[in-house]
């Protein structure tokens, strides 16, 4: 056996063991991240009471939002952060301070409110709902921020599981026309090994994508300061308003100034102030960025008079920032449209294809051996 042939026998080798040790969890994190490509519009299926808020209706105004937020809830006194979507419909509102789940890492309170009548039409705590529960199964593997630590590890091992793999298969010169083929006559072995073969070659460039995100997600605290060796990262200005008698201004105008000052950006979030001395943070999409629901381009104001306290324009980031701005629409497809989110769609199925063939032919062969 030449030298390459032992390199290949090991490193099938080390794909199977891998295969067979976290197969089954790449499978589970692929499953769940398909549901997440589409969650906004499955929770709105799964919820008949914001199906029947008309669609396309909207608030008469942001500052009237607030008001019912305050009415509804007197006694939660800090910041709220409401989502402006593109479509209008149900209002979905998120509340990060709750005293009902103090104690845990990250469990806002969820509200989605009738856009005419500023009534909830559905509620709850995050980690409470089904598409919530799933998104910490697949984020932090329901066990808060040590999950995802360890998530990101496993990611790290997945990624050398879809290496290998590729490697392992990998034709040598002249053997590309024998590797792709598809023998349909075959043993059941043989057609498991190129149902898992073309699955893997189909959509591989997409899973080492998509897991390569993943991992650089679940590891911020890792990832950020490599990152900031080669780039100066954004640090989240340390802004405060001066308290004064007369209150805030309305939230519209604030609005209408984030825009002037953001020229052709889109509204994505208003977060109001957490207390007397917070701020108004005005959070925006301008064109190019890959994110339409979560844009890093922020607008802070001082909510008694009006004045601009910090900007962040998304087409200033640094190199290190636009890298890290494109992980999550790159994870979950949104940076190409309908088409890359079909395409993650599909890419989640394919780790639990991958790992029910793996196995099964695997078994196969022990049989074979044994008997």
């Amino acid at each position: 056996m030449t030298r390459a042939q032992r390199v290949r026998v090991a490193v099938r080798r080390v794909h199977l063991w891998l295969g067979l040790s976290v197969g089954l969890l790449f499978a589970i994190v692929g499953l769940t991240g398909s549901v997440l490509v589409f969650y906004p519009a499955i929770d709105t299926a799964l919820h008949p009471g914001l199906a029947r808020v008309p669609a396309g209706a909207r608030p008469e105004s942001w500052q009237a939002v607030y008001d019912a937020l305050r009415r509804d809830h007197p006694g939660r006194t800090g910041a709220w952060r409401i989502e402006v979507t593109p479509e209008g419909g149900p209002i979905p509102i998120r509340y990060y301070t709750p005293v009902e789940t103090q104690g845990r890492d990250f469990a806002p309170l969820l509200l989605w409110l009738d856009p005419v009548s500023l009534r909830a039409v559905r509620s709850g705590f995050w980690g409470g709902t089904w598409t919530s529960w799933i998104y910490d199964l697949h984020y932090r593997l329901l066990m808060e921020k040590p999950g995802g630590t360890v998530l990101g590890v496993l990611g790290i091992v997945m990624l050398a599981m879809l290496v290998s793999g590729l490697w392992a298969w990998w034709p040598r010169s002249g053997g590309w026309r024998r590797s792709l083929a598809w023998k349909r006559r075959a043993s059941r072995s043989r057609r498991l090994y190129d149902l898992h073969k073309w699955s893997g070659i189909g959509g591989a460039l997409v899973l080492i994508v998509v897991t390569a995100t993943g991992v650089m997600l679940d590891l911020p605290d890792q990832v950020r300061p490599v990152v900031a060796t080669t780039s100066p990262l954004f640090a989240t200005p340390k802004v405060a308003s001066v308290p004064r008698s007369g209150g805030f201004l309305p939230l519209d105008v604030l609005v209408r100034r984030a825009g002037a000052v953001l020229p052709g950006s889109a509204l994505a979030w208003i977060e109001t102030p957490a207390d007397a001395r917070g701020t108004v943070r005005i959070n925006l999409m301008v064109p190019g960025e890959p994110s339409r629901r979560f844009p890093r381009s922020n607008v802070w104001f001082d909510p008694y008079d009006g004045r601009v306290l910090a900007v962040r324009d998304e087409r200033r980031d640094s190199g290190g920032d636009t890298l890290l701005a494109w992980l999550h629409p790159l994870h979950g497809g949104e940076a190409f449209g309908l088409v890359g989110r079909w395409l993650v769609f599909v890419s989640g199925l394919l780790p639990a294809v991958l790992f029910v063939t793996g196995v099964w032919r695997w078994r196969l062969r022990m049989r074979s051996a044994a008997g």
